[in-house]
């Protein structure tokens, strides 16, 4: 039975069993309430504000550009900022990635990516053509479209919908807190966990495996998991030998949020073949994302083949967001917000190793400002909660109460239970503003020490 804490109006909000405060103002890194109490945005909404709140730079752009053009079709026309757009993102991408398919936002990203490689064999090799499996790996979450939920690795998540989606494989996640070999080091299990991949496509037929799909950084499904160097380099390798195609989805961890352009670049020189982007595109700004394909995608399909994409959104590519995701990025560059966050990152992981003398906290794992923390019922053991002691909700409660919003989630340990916190504040967060955020964090943990235990 829902508690019906939501508000009671006309708007169908996503939780009716949570007490939404009505925000009236947002101003750098805070929030702040029409009951006049200020919340620092320790998640950026959900990893999404970047640059923080109330730029005035980019809302006189905005004013400027809607008075001149809001809206076209990209399958008629095109526009300066569309594509000056998509000449800046291939700026922030590696390798030969030079194709810009715009968007709306992550799971439209993941879903363009893998019917962009369904595509691509299509025009290689003929409509006969056996690849259309993608692997992905349990523990993962790639957006809530049916495509992206067939491959969507939490199964809390997606079981209401099981029966609609493909069932797509899944391999272990590099998830070395959880590790199942009892692997000792983060390089061991990362080893272990792309030599699955390779043992997956051989059991499903690498004849009928077109994409593989990972993030590089985990977001919310496990905050702040992520490999050694060693793994996308055998992924490289494994895809390459057996042709499919690498999906890296960089929806969350793109754009400068773990102190680097894209985040593949912490995990060495291999490139993958299509990148998934979207939220620090434009920082919250406006709705866009992004499927990125390489040269050889794209010339198979757009140039030596049909010529034609078999796919469209009404707002993917329309001037309005892709001029506001321009100048985001060129805000980004100027201010050199990325090197910032990478210092900030290192300091604020520095200071959370001091949350370890509170029993509850298990794991704390990121790179840059995208950070999670793990919360356990045993420290030595690493045995998770009940989802029925709401331990996420406790500690988020208390941090609210302290003016701090960070990200609670669950089913990190094994798709249902699992208690864990993604602290992703904007980037552009100060030493002060940090220290604050570190502060009121240990209060709400220390709280829900002497609630629970």
């Amino acid at each position: 039975m829902s508690l019906n804490k939501a508000p009671n109006n006309n708007v169908f909000y996503r939780n009716q069993n949570w007490s939404y405060p009505r925000i009236v103002k947002g101003e750098g890194v805070y929030l702040y309430g029409e009951d006049g109490k200020r919340y620092l945005d320790a998640c950026s909404g959900s990893a999404v504000a970047n640059i923080g709140h109330g730029n005035s730079e980019i809302a006189e752009y905005t004013k400027e550009l809607m008075s001149r053009i809001a809206f076209t079709h990209l399958s008629r026309w095109t526009v300066d900022t569309i594509e000056e757009c998509a000449r800046k993102v291939c700026q922030w991408t590696p390798g030969d990635l030079n194709h810009v398919y715009f968007v709306s936002g992550g799971s439209e990203a993941t879903e363009a990516a893998i019917k962009l490689a369904r595509q691509y064999y299509v025009e290689r090799d003929g409509g006969k053509t056996s690849k259309w499996k993608v692997i992905s790996k349990w523990t993962s979450f790639h957006g809530n479209t049916l495509g992206a939920l067939a491959i969507t690795g939490i199964t809390g998540r997606k079981k209401m919908y099981d029966p609609m989606l493909a069932q797509f494989p899944k391999i272990p996640q590099f998830y070395h807190y959880r590790n199942q070999w009892g692997c000792e080091t983060l390089e061991q299990t990362s080893i272990r966990c792309a030599q699955a991949l390779e043992d997956e496509i051989l059991k499903q037929g690498p004849e009928n495996i077109m994409a593989f799909i990972s993030e590089p950084v985990v977001g919310s499904a496990a905050p702040g998991v992520h490999p050694a160097p060693v793994y996308f380099k055998m992924v490289r390798e494994i895809c390459s030998k057996y042709d499919v195609l690498w999906i890296d989805d960089e929806v969350m961890a793109g754009f400068g949020r773990t102190g680097k352009k894209m985040a593949i670049e912490h995990f060495g020189n291999a490139i993958p073949d299509i990148i998934c982007t979207a939220k620090g595109m434009s920082c919250g700004y406006t709705p866009i994302g992004a499927a990125i394909a390489n040269d050889e995608v794209f010339r198979t399909i757009m140039v030596n083949g049909s010529g034609s994409f078999h796919h469209g959104h009404t707002y993917a590519g329309n001037p309005l967001s892709a001029g506001i995701s321009l100048k985001v990025l060129e805000i980004m560059e100027r201010e050199r917000f990325v090197d910032h966050c990478e210092a900030q990152g290192e300091y604020l992981m520095k200071r959370l190793q001091e949350l370890y003398r509170y029993p509850i906290v298990g794991d704390i794992r990121g790179k840059g400002l995208m950070i999670g923390i793990e919360f356990v019922k045993d420290q030595k053991t690493k045995q998770p909660f009940e989802p029925s002691e709401k331990v996420n909700t406790i500690v988020n409660n208390h941090c609210l109460e302290l003016g701090i919003s960070p990200y609670p989630g669950g089913g990190s340990a094994d798709g249902f239970r699992g208690d864990h916190m993604q602290i992703t504040p904007p980037i552009n967060i100060s030493r002060e503003e940090t220290d604050e955020l570190f502060a009121a964090l240990e209060g709400a943990i220390k709280k829900t020490c002497e609630e629970i235990l």
